[in-house]
C-alpha cells in the first residue's frame, strides 16, 4: 500500500500560445496556436503524483470563478483528495500566460491570485492532514512563510519534506534545514549556491554546498541529462530517457510528483529517480502541464523499454 502524500502550492490556469520561438521584448509575432490547461506548480505535482499512483490530497487557494471550479473538478477526475483547497471570497484564481516554441522552449509569466492567500492560519486548519502524510511535497508559488511553517510542522514530526524551490529565490537555512530532499534546477541551484551548473562535476560541487547547509539529500534535475543525486544512499547522475521534446513546461513538477510516488512505494533512491525522469520524459513529449502528466502503466512501460536497451 503507497504511503499517503500531501502536496502544498499552487493551482493555476494556464493560457498556451505556440509559437515558432519566443517572442523577443518589444516584438510581436503573428501565427500562433493557443489553448488553455490546468497549471500552476502545486496543483501539476499533485496530478502528477495521483496519475502515477500516489495517495494524494493536495492543499491550495483557489478564486470564486470559472478557472477555481474547474481545476477541482480537474483534481477529483484525478482522485484527489480535495478537502483542503480553499476558495478565497476576493482574489481570483491563478493563471500563466505561457509561450512555447517549436523547439519545445518556453517562456512563463504568472499572476497569483488566490495562491498568494494560501496563510500560515492555512496550514494550521490542515494540521491533521499534514501531520498524517508520509510525504510532504512543495514549491514556491506560495508565499515563502507559509511554505517555513508548512516545512517546519512536517519535519517537526519526522516527515519526509520534498522542497521543489521554484520558482528560484533564496532561502534562509532555516528553511533548508527542515527539508529531507531538496530538487533545484541548474538555474534553481546556482541562485542558492553562486554555482554554474553544467555538468556532473559542477552539479557533485553544487550538491555538495546544499548538503553541507544541512540538507539530507540534493537532486539536481538537468533535463535531458539526467537528474545529480547526492545522499548518503546514492551519489551520482541518473541518466534521462531520451525523447523528442514538445513542450517542456511541467517537466519539473511531473518529476517531483513521481518522486514522491516512487519513495512512497519504499524504491531505493536511485530506482526512485529513474523513475520520476521516465515520468519527466514522458511529460516533454505531450503539450501543457496536467495535459502531459504520465499514468503509471505509460512510466512503467518506458522504463521496461529503456531496461532492454
Amino acid at each position: 500500500m503507497n504511503k499517503k502524500i500531501v502536496v502544498i502550492g499552487s493551482s493555476n490556469t494556464d493560457m498556451i500560445l505556440q509559437m515558432k520561438r519566443i517572442p523577443r521584448p518589444g516584438e510581436t509575432i503573428l501565427g500562433g496556436r493557443f489553448s488553455t490547461a490546468a497549471g500552476g506548480k502545486g496543483a501539476n505535482q499533485a496530478v502528477a503524483a495521483a496519475r502515477a499512483g500516489g495517495d494524494v490530497s493536495f492543499i491550495a487557494r483557489v478564486g470564486n470563478d470559472m478557472f477555481g471550479k474547474q481545476a477541482i473538478e480537474g483534481f477529483r477526475r484525478d482522485g484527489i483528495d480535495t478537502h483542503y483547497i480553499f476558495t478565497d471570497p476576493t482574489e481570483p484564481s491563478g493563471v500563466a500566460l505561457i509561450f512555447v516554441a517549436d523547439d519545445g522552449e518556453n517562456s512563463i509569466g504568472v499572476a497569483s491570485g488566490a495562491n498568494g492567500q494560501l496563510s500560515i492560519d492555512d496550514i494550521d486548519r490542515c494540521r491533521e492532514v499534514i501531520l498524517s502524510a508520509d510525504i510532504l511535497l512543495m514549491q514556491l508559488e506560495i508565499p515563502l512563510e507559509t511554505v517555513r511553517a508548512a516545512v517546519k510542522l512536517a519535519a517537526g514530526k519526522g516527515i519526509c519534506v520534498i522542497l521543489n524551490p521554484a520558482p528560484a529565490q533564496p532561502l534562509s537555512d532555516d528553511i533548508l534545514q527542515a527539508i529531507s530532499i531538496l530538487t533545484p534546477n541548474e538555474s534553481e541551484t546556482q541562485l542558492l549556491t553562486g554555482i554554474e551548473v553544467t555538468d556532473e562535476h559542477t552539479a557533485e560541487l553544487a550538491a555538495q554546498s546544499l548538503h553541507q547547509k544541512g540538507i539530507k539529500t540534493v537532486i539536481i534535475t538537468m533535463g535531458a541529462i539526467g537528474a545529480y543525486v547526492y545522499s548518503s544512499d546514492f551519489t551520482g547522475l541518473v541518466s534521462s530517457f531520451p525523447v523528442k521534446p514538445v513542450d517542456t513546461t511541467a517537466a519539473g513538477d511531473v518529476f517531483n510528483g513521481a518522486l514522491a510516488v516512487a519513495l512512497s512505494t519504499q524504491m531505493k533512491l536511485k530506482e526512485a529517480v529513474r523513475f520520476a525522469n521516465a515520468a519527466a520524459a514522458l511529460s516533454v513529449t505531450q503539450l501543457g502541464a496536467q495535459t502531459s502528466a504520465p499514468e503509471l502503466n505509460t512510466i512503467m512501460k518506458l522504463l521496461n523499454e529503456g531496461m532492454k536497451t
